[in-house]
C-alpha cells in the first residue's frame, strides 16, 4: 500500500506518493519550479529523456516565463525529473486539439493545460517521481482550494504521445487519462513523420462532445434522480398539455 505525505510549497498543497518499491525515498525528493540558473541541465538532460530535439527559444521560455507551470523534483541537488505543462485559453488551441472539450465551454474563460514534457531520469524510474508530479499538477489545478490565476477555469489537462510510446501510454491510461484521438503523421523525427495520439484528462466538470448516447443518458438519470422515469415523462406531458389548454383558452 502506497502512503501519502503532505506540505505545502509556493503556496499550493502537494501530494507526494510513498512507494515502498522505490529506489529512493521521496522524503528525500525537494519540489521546486525551474528557474533561468537550470537552462542547461535541464536541456542535457530533455536530449536524453526525449527524441524530439526542442530550440532554445523553449528551454528559455520554460525556465523563465510564468505562463508555463514547470516543476522539477531535485534530489540531493540535481533535477531527477520534470513536468512542463502550458496553461492556455482553450480558444487558441491548434484545430486537431479544440474536439476535447465540449462546445459549451467553448469561451474566453476556459483554459486548458496542455503537458509538453514529462521525464524522469533513468535510475529513479519507476520509483513514484513521475506519478508525484503528475498529481501535483492535477491537484494544483482542480484543488479543493482555487489557484489564482486559474480558479478552477482549467476544464481539461491533454498531452500527445507517440503511439509506439507503449510504457508513456500506460502510464497515462493507468492514471484515468482517456485516448481521445489519433494523429497521423503527427510527429517528425530525425526528417521521418510518426503518428501521435491525444490523451486527455478533464477537471472542474469538464467534458467531451456528447454524441446521442450521452445525452440519452443524462435525461435518464435526470429522470430517476426525480422519482423515476414514467413520473418525469408524465409530469413533462402535463405541463405540456397544461399549456396547449391555456393557448386554446385563449383563442376562443
Amino acid at each position: 500500500m502506497a502512503g501519502f505525505s503532505w506540505y505545502l510549497s509556493e503556496g499550493f498543497q502537494v501530494i507526494i506518493e510513498k512507494s515502498k518499491e522505490a529506489k529512493c525515498s521521496l522524503k528525500e525528493v525537494q519540489l521546486r519550479f525551474l528557474c533561468p540558473d537550470d537552462l542547461e541541465e535541464v536541456r542535457s538532460l530533455c536530449r536524453d529523456w526525449f527524441p524530439i530535439e526542442y530550440p532554445q527559444s523553449w528551454y528559455e521560455d520554460i525556465t523563465s516565463s510564468e505562463r508555463f507551470f514547470a516543476l522539477a523534483a531535485v534530489h540531493k541537488s540535481q533535477i531527477i525529473g520534470l513536468i512542463v505543462a502550458e496553461i492556455k485559453p482553450y480558444l487558441k488551441l491548434n484545430a486537431e486539439d479544440r474536439g476535447i472539450l465540449s462546445r459549451w465551454f467553448a469561451s474566453k474563460d476556459t483554459l486548458v493545460a496542455y503537458i509538453l514534457s514529462l521525464g524522469v531520469a533513468r535510475s529513479f524510474r519507476r520509483s513514484g517521481v513521475a506519478t508525484m508530479l503528475l498529481e501535483v499538477l492535477i491537484n494544483h489545478l482542480s484543488g479543493p482550494v482555487p489557484q489564482p490565476p486559474y480558479e478552477h477555469r482549467v476544464k481539461a489537462i491533454f498531452l500527445h504521445v507517440l503511439t509506439t510510446n507503449t510504457e508513456a501510454i500506460l502510464f497515462y491510461e493507468h492514471r484515468r487519462f482517456h485516448l481521445h484521438s489519433f494523429l497521423p503523421y503527427y510527429y517528425s523525427i530525425k526528417r521521418r513523420y510518426k503518428d501521435g495520439f491525444t490523451y486527455v484528462y478533464y477537471v472542474n466538470g469538464g467534458h467531451a462532445p456528447w454524441g446521442l448516447y450521452d445525452y440519452v443518458k443524462y435525461v435518464a438519470r435526470a429522470a430517476w434522480r426525480g422519482g423515476g422515469l414514467y413520473p418525469w415523462i408524465w409530469s413533462k406531458l402535463r405541463t405540456a398539455l397544461t399549456i396547449a389548454w391555456h393557448r386554446r383558452f385563449y383563442k376562443t
